[in-house]
């Protein structure tokens, strides 16, 4: 990976950071300020607490995804330390689809007169319920190159004593 990739990663991930960073004052703001008076049509304290809760697990992956490129960085991805990250990414999403599911039970009883909006919500879950998926995947693959070079180190390791 190159270093300008490395450095255009590493800014992205911290723009989010930081923007994940001000959602969660702002929520914490109107919290703890209660200065919006709730009309009912929406619950807007649990949404607000959700909101908190689903930034942390954006958190949670940028900053798994940020030890991870530093890894490819340094050439050490193939290793089983690499695998306590991507565990990470896997349950950030997870518990992002979580808070997403959250959010579609809260707002499906006010979406009677329009059952589609929650199917699309719930479809949207899913989704990321996918990414989850995919990300599993590729756990695999890493699994699968970790031992080929476990093996390829054991191979060569042989060799040197043969020579």
């Amino acid at each position: 990976m190159g270093k300008l990739t490395v450095c255009a990663l590493r800014a992205v991930l911290g723009m989010v950071l930081a923007g994940t960073v001000f959602v969660q004052a702002g929520m914490m703001w109107a919290l703890v300020g209660g200065n919006d008076p709730e009309d009912g049509s929406l619950p807007l304290t649990p949404l607000r607490v959700i909101t908190i809760l689903g930034m942390v697990s954006v958190q949670v992956a940028l900053v798994c995804v940020w030890r991870l490129v530093t890894m490819v960085r340094r050439g050490t991805v193939f290793s089983h330390a690499a695998f306590r990250y991507v565990d990470g990414v896997i349950g950030a999403i997870v518990a992002a689809a979580l808070v997403w599911f959250t959010v579609t039970a809260i707002n499906a009883p006010g979406q009677r007169d329009d059952p589609g909006v929650t199917v699309i919500m719930g479809g949207i879950g899913l989704g990321i319920l996918g990414v989850a998926l995919i990300v599993l995947v590729l756990r695999m693959l890493l699994a699968q190159a970790v031992a080929r070079d476990v093996e390829a180190t054991q191979l060569q390791a042989e060799l040197a004593e043969v020579i």
